[in-house]
């Protein structure tokens, strides 16, 4: 009876820290197959749009005076837990692929992001900012990273976007110190739901989940 449960607890740890480890893991490269041959480059963007993020965050113009890892999501999509690799376990203590797991729900979710990101960032450019001149263009870089992506690569069975921009955007009301400190939070979470995103794809690409 020791040997059984010792046995069982062996298996559940190893079904913890594979699930832990797709959460806490960086973005990977994507391969190609995604959604059809529409889809085929969107590794490319998403990739770019993650480095593109990461840079925005380093800019001292665009975040003057904001010090701090607060991290902020405000997205209604279900990301997360929509895309997650979802394992189960057999008698053997093997690793089995949960058929609860669908590919269209996880894309559509990503689109949510997108849909919900694009507005928060239009919106902050319309806001009164410390410096419109220099803050604009940087922020208008990934506006057009999210638009291409939305354009090229819907990431839905039907190949179609029919999701809002309008999707509650923050309404910029505070200082400029205060909103840019806002914004910046956002875009930390942006940052962290774009690693999720790009690992998603990778284990969409990967064919791992129809097997």
């Amino acid at each position: 009876m020791a040997f059984g449960n010792f046995y069982s607890a062996s298996c559940l740890i190893l079904l913890l820290l594979l699930s832990l480890s797709w959460r806490t893991s960086t973005a990977l490269p994507v391969r190609t197959g995604l959604s059809g041959e529409k889809c085929a480059d969107s590794f490319l963007l998403f990739k770019k749009l993650l480095q593109n993020i990461t840079g925005l965050l380093k800019d001292r113009e665009l975040f003057h005076r904001i010090d701090t890892d607060a991290a902020v999501v405000i997205s209604q999509a279900e990301t997360v837990l929509a895309c997650a690799p979802t394992l189960t376990q057999n008698s053997t203590c093997m690793m089995q692929r949960n058929s609860t797991f669908s590919e269209s729900e996880c894309l559509g979710n990503i689109m949510k992001d997108l849909a919900y990101y694009s507005a928060v960032i239009q919106s902050y450019t319309n806001s009164d900012l410390r410096l419109p001149e220099t803050e604009v263009p940087l922020l208008n870089s990934t506006l057009e990273i999210i638009r291409s992506l939305r354009k090229s690569c819907s990431l839905t069975p039907n190949g179609e976007n029919n999701i809002p921009e309008d999707v509650g955007a923050p309404k910029w009301e505070n200082s400029s110190y205060e909103n840019r400190q806002q914004m910046f939070k956002m875009m930390k979470g942006f940052q962290v739901r774009t690693i999720t995103i790009n690992r998603a794809l990778g284990y969409i690409s990967s064919g791992d989940h129809r097997k």
